[in-house]
This record gives C-alpha cells, sequence and structure tokens, in this order.
C-alpha cells in the first residue's frame, strides 16, 4: 500500500504513529494501518505509538512501544545537534504521472530561511497575533505553514484535527470566534463545501479579528473567492490567493497584503526574489503580456527541493529537461495585462482533487490489479466541491462481463483506496469495450477529457486504430 511503498522507499528504520486518530464523526485505525504495512516493509526496527483514541491495538513485542512513558523517562534538555545548511531536513512524497510516489527533499537551511521568511511577509504576521492554517500536517502546506514558517518566526499556530463539517458546518468559524484567530489560511475545496450551506452558519460567529484570509492548494474559482472575501473576510481583508507546489517548499506567487491590489482566480505576482516566466510548445520564452504558457522559474531561490530521494536522475528529467535552464512546474498558466499570473490547471496527467495531487498512473495501476479488469483509464472532470473528481473509463475482462456493475465499482474504489487512498477514490466509472489508441497504443486521453465533459469536438480521429470506439463510448457516458 502506500504507506508501505514510502517507508520502503526511503528505507526508514523509526516509524511514530498513534492508536487512532479521529476524522469528523469517523476513527481511522492508524495503528493497523502500519501493522499492514510494516508486512511489507523490513526496514523498521521501532515503532512509537501515541495513546491518541485508546483503542484496542496489538503493540508487537520489540518493536512497538508507547511514546508517552519514553517522553516521560527522558531528560528535559537536549543539546541541539549541528547541521550543515544542505542538510536534509525531511523527505516529502508527491503524487507522479509515472507511477512511483516522488520523494522530495528539501534541506535545512534554504527551506527554513524560505518557510519563515514568506510566512511573515504573505501573512503580515505581527507579535501576539494567533494564525490558523486548516491543512493536512502531513502535506507540504501543513509542514511549512503550520509548523515551520510560523515556529520560525515565533508565532501562534493553531492546529486543528477534523473536517470542515463536523460536528456541523460551522466548526471553522466557531474556532476563529473562539481563539480570535488573524490569520487563516484554508483550501478551495472546503471553501466550496462550506459556501453550498446555510449562510447562517457564518453569520452566528464574530470573525472581526481576522485580517488576512489565504487560499491554498488548487486555482480557487471566481464563485468561491467572492463567497470567501465577502463572508469570511468582510470585504476587509486581503485574500491571498497562494501559488507553491511540494517541490517549491513554499509559496512563489501571491498578493502581499495591503501592497498588492488582489484581482479573483488570480495568484497575482511573484514574490520578491522569485522570476517566473512562461514558455511556449516550442521552448520558447513567452515575453508579451495577455499570454497563456507553461509556468517556469528562471532562478533558483532558496526554499527548493534538492532531490528526488534516491534517484536525482528522475529529479533532473521531471523538472529541468523540458525548458532547459529553467524549473518547469508542471502548471500552466496565464499572464494577464499588468502581468498577474492565473494558474490554468496541470499540463500533464496529475489531477488535482480537494488540493490534492493524484497521479493517475497508480490509480489506473490499483485498478487494473482487480481480477476481472484488463485496463483502464482516469481523466479529471470539473466538481463544484472539490475543483477535479476523477472519471474512470475500464475494460473489463471476459470473466467480469458477466458480473454486477454496482458491485465491480464498489471493489474497484475500494482497491484504489487501500493502495492510494480515499482522496483517489473515482466518482465515476463507466465501463467500455476499448480506449481510443493511437496505432502506437498510446490511449487518447484528450479525447477521454472531452467526454467526461460532455464536449463533441473531438478533432481528428483517423490516427486511432478504433476510432468507432469513440462513439460508442460517448453514448454511455455517465
Amino acid at each position: 500500500n502506500a504507506l508501505a511503498t514510502r517507508i520502503n522507499d526511503s528505507t526508514c528504520k523509526l516509524l511514530i504513529t498513534a492508536d487512532g486518530g479521529y476524522r469528523g464523526s469517523k476513527t481511522i485505525d492508524l495503528k493497523r494501518i502500519v501493522d499492514e504495512a510494516l508486512h511489507k516493509s523490513p526496514t523498521v526496527e521501532k515503532v512509537l505509538v501515541v495513546k491518541r483514541t485508546h483503542q484496542e491495538i496489538e503493540m508487537r513485542e520489540g518493536r512497538d512501544l508507547w511514546l508517552q512513558p519514553l517522553l516521560d523517562e527522558a531528560p528535559p534538555t537536549s543539546r541541539a545537534e549541528m547541521m550543515d545548511a544542505e542538510d536534509p531536513l525531511f523527505i516529502l512524497y508527491t503524487s507522479g504521472s509515472t507511477g512511483k510516489p516522488k520523494g522530495m527533499v528539501h534541506t535545512t537551511a534554504g527551506y527554513m530561511v524560505y518557510t519563515a521568511y514568506t510566512f511573515k511577509n504573505i501573512f503580515q504576521y505581527n507579535e501576539g497575533d494567533v494564525y490558523w492554517c486548516t491543512a493536512d500536517i502531513g502535506w507540504v502546506t501543513g509542514h511549512s505553514y503550520i509548523i515551520y514558517g510560523p515556529l520560525l518566526n515565533g508565532a501562534t499556530t493553531v492546529i486543528y484535527e477534523g473536517t470542515p463539517s463536523y460536528p456541523t458546518h460551522s466548526r471553522f468559524w466557531e474556532v476563529v470566534q473562539k481563539h480570535r484567530v488573524n490569520q487563516f489560511y484554508t483550501a478551495p475545496t472546503a471553501i466550496r463545501s462550506l459556501a453550498r450551506e446555510k449562510i447562517e452558519y457564518i453569520q452566528e460567529f464574530r470573525l472581526d479579528s481576522l485580517k488576512v484570509i489565504g487560499s491554498v492548494g488548487e486555482p480557487i474559482n471566481e464563485e468561491a473567492w467572492h463567497w470567501y472575501n465577502d463572508h469570511v473576510g468582510n470585504k476587509r481583508c486581503p485574500l491571498v490567493d497562494t501559488w507553491w507546489q511540494t517541490e517549491t517548499g513554499g509559496i512563489l506567487i501571491s498578493p502581499i497584503p495591503f501592497v498588492t491590489p488582489t484581482k479573483p482566480t488570480y495568484a497575482s505576482l511573484p514574490f520578491p526574489g522569485i522570476q517566473p516566466v512562461l514558455m511556449d510548445e516550442l521552448r520558447n520564452e513567452i515575453e508579451r503580456n495577455q499570454q497563456i504558457g507553461h509556468l517556469c522559474i528562471r532562478y533558483p531561490w532558496p526554499g527548493m527541493a534538492r532531490t528526488i530521494w534516491g534517484d536525482h536522475q528522475r529529479f533532473i528529467d521531471t523538472y529541468f529537461t523540458a525548458f532547459p535552464g529553467k524549473y518547469f512546474s508542471g502548471d500552466g498558466a496565464l499572464r494577464d495585462e499588468v502581468g498577474y499570473y492565473r494558474i490554468t490547471g496541470r499540463v500533464d496527467d496529475v489531477i488535482i482533487v480537494s488540493g490534492h495531487n493524484l497521479g493517475t498512473a497508480p490509480i489506473e495501476d490499483a485498478i487494473n490489479e482487480h481480477q476481472t479488469v484488463a485496463e483502464s483509464a482516469i481523466v479529471g472532470f470539473p466538481h463544484e466541491i472539490k475543483g477535479n473528481a476523477l472519471y474512470g473509463f475500464v475494460v473489463l475482462k471476459e470473466t467480469g462481463l458477466w458480473r454486477d456493475r454496482q458491485n465491480l465499482m464498489k471493489e474497484i474504489n475500494q482497491l484504489i483506496s487501500d493502495q492510494i487512498g480515499p482522496i483517489a477514490k473515482l466518482d465515476k466509472i463507466q465501463f467500455v469495450s476499448g480506449l481510443p489508441k493511437t496505432r502506437s497504443g498510446k490511449i487518447m486521453r484528450r479525447i477521454l477529457r472531452k467526454i467526461a465533459v460532455d464536449e463533441s469536438d473531438f478533432g481528428d480521429i483517423t490516427t486511432l486504430i478504433n476510432p468507432e470506439i469513440v462513439e460508442e463510448i460517448k453514448k454511455g457516458r455517465t
């Protein structure tokens, strides 16, 4: 599963977990997930377990230890270890478009300097302020802007375990009021989900402590931007629509509050010292404004990842070969008439779902492991809450043709959940007799993307080995 893959790639020896965790009304059996992963991970020597949910778990003698007794016995002080500026700080895995997750390596000095500096300036943090980023702690946003950036500035940072909708859809606003939060940073998918609910959920709470509000994880649509600005920021708080990636370590493009005029759906201008460029398909730099291109960064910055753990060649090939001499983000962008940048989305086969980068290849690999599946293809389609959702086209083996389709859908999504995580489950599954392919065997995903959004202009399909399949798939669209 996903955890075992990461343990084995990093060859880690120590794992820290909890007996369980809370996700809304659900209890997640974290220790059971760890135990299953460790059947496939021989490098782990010790497991430290935090007592959180107090549920019954299996503790393996000689390997598993409760954390609290060890902390109680530890000396009250510990000498800080001197580190080199370029020593690895952490490895954080992000989805790849070619299957194996990428272990991005961030280093000690550059990453911490950059997260500290961007946090201080983009959120305009002042001593005594209370800052809250609602991200998952294991996501790069949690690393950079819940832990490192705030704490390096001596900030008070709120850490939240839960969802925006539990026990009610007013949970975020209750926390803001209770702790008098001054800076609030969340994802468009959370904003969209809360905007669907009754406005009373937000109106009954005082949000006048807020000074800056922010968006992270994916481009924010205009409707969500205005709802956030109007009802959370009350049209008085600057809304910083930030663009960055796991690989960049920190924010690269964002308004500076009270300095940069904001524009709905635009990340606006680069952070000081960052030089973005747009490139065309011929690898030429696009110098004029009001143009769309591939978003690259011209020069290095302190917070950038240094390598992919154990595979530096993949690091070079992924980020520095498409446009030699520049970092290629994998995103497309529009630059408007005054130089503001608007992120248009991924240009490869990575789909952003609720702010999470999901590679299509590992999801397809998981589906194809089902005993009745011959092959599959995944594309994204717009979703009003998640930003994008996943649409799966699945070709069955002969042995699967008689199976109940609803049961198959459940089994496929369970496979995906077990191997990658619930976030990668498919919203739509269409069983088809074949996939549109070129004569070289390449699946024509652009056609599937158009079918998923009910478009009919497929362009030239004469190069397909099976052009008749396009109409068949279109007629069966879910």
